[in-house]
C-alpha cells in the first residue's frame, strides 16, 4: 500500500518560491507589494532573496508611486537586477498606471476642476514631462473625446490652436476644457497658461465651441482657471 505523502508546508518553502505559490493558493490580494515585485524579478542576488531585494528597492524609492517613475539605470544599480528585470518592472509600473487612466469616469459630467482632476491625474499627474490635453465635451458636459494636443520636456509644450478646434468640429464637440501637467509640482498658471487660455476661449467664441476651463494638474493637486474665476 502506498503512503501517501503530505505536500510541504508553506513554512518549508524555498523564499523566492513564496510569492509565486501564496498567490495561487490565497489569491492576489494576499501578497504585499514586495512579493509582487519579487514575482517579476523571480530571483534575487547571492546574499538576498527576491522578496528581501524587493523589500529594499521599496524601502529606497519609498512608494509605488515613486517606484512608477524610477528609470532602468536607476534599478540595474541594485545588485541582482540586470537590465532584463528593470524593463519587467518599469513595464508593470506603466500597466498600472494606464489602468488607472481606463478606469476614470469619462460618463460624469465635467461641471469642475475636482472631476476634471480625477479624470486626467493618473494620465499626466506623475509624468515627467508636460503634456497638453484637450477634453471634447458634448452638449451635457460630458468627455466624448480625449486628445493629446502635445508632449514637451520639462518646461512647456506647445499649443496648435487650429488642431484644437479641427479635432473640436470632428467630433461634434460643443465645448472644451484644456488641461495640461506641471511636473515641477507648482500649481499655479504661469505667464504663458493664461495667454494660451485666453487666445482660446476668444477663437472658441468665434466658432461657438466654449472653452470651459483650464485645469493644472500635479501629482496630488490642480488648479482650475474656472474654479478661481480667473477664465
Amino acid at each position: 500500500m502506498q503512503e501517501n505523502k503530505k505536500a510541504p508546508s508553506i513554512k518549508n518553502w524555498a523564499e523566492d518560491d513564496k510569492p509565486r505559490e501564496k498567490l495561487k493558493l490565497k489569491g492576489k490580494e494576499a501578497l504585499s507589494n514586495a512579493e509582487l515585485v519579487a514575482i517579476l524579478i523571480r530571483a534575487g542576488n547571492h546574499t538576498e532573496s527576491a522578496v528581501t531585494l524587493s523589500k529594499r528597492i521599496l524601502a529606497d524609492v519609498k512608494s509605488l508611486n515613486a517606484m512608477g517613475k524610477i528609470s532602468i539605470e536607476q534599478l540595474v544599480a541594485y545588485h541582482g537586477i540586470g537590465e532584463a528585470k528593470a524593463i519587467t518592472i518599469i513595464a508593470a509600473m506603466e500597466l498600472g498606471r494606464r489602468r488607472r487612466s481606463e478606469e476614470t469616469v469619462p460618463l460624469k459630467r465635467m461641471t469642475s476642476g475636482r472631476i476634471v482632476f480625477e479624470a486626467m491625474q493618473p494620465i499626466i499627474g506623475e509624468l515627467s514631462h508636460e503634456e497638453f490635453w484637450i477634453l471634447y465635451l458634448n452638449n451635457s458636459n460630458r468627455i466624448i473625446h480625449k486628445y493629446q494636443l502635445s508632449k514637451g520636456g520639462i518646461t512647456g509644450t506647445v499649443v496648435d490652436m487650429r488642431l484644437v478646434f479641427k479635432v473640436a468640429i470632428v467630433h461634434n464637440a460643443t465645448s472644451i476644457i484644456l488641461a495640461h501637467n506641471h511636473p515641477s509640482g507648482v500649481l499655479y498658471p504661469s505667464e504663458s497658461d493664461r495667454i494660451i487660455t485666453k487666445k482660446l476661449k476668444i477663437a472658441g467664441e468665434n466658432l461657438d465651441i466654449r472653452v470651459l476651463d483650464h485645469v493644472i494638474i500635479t501629482e496630488n493637486a490642480y488648479y482650475s482657471f474656472r474654479d478661481e474665476g480667473t477664465l
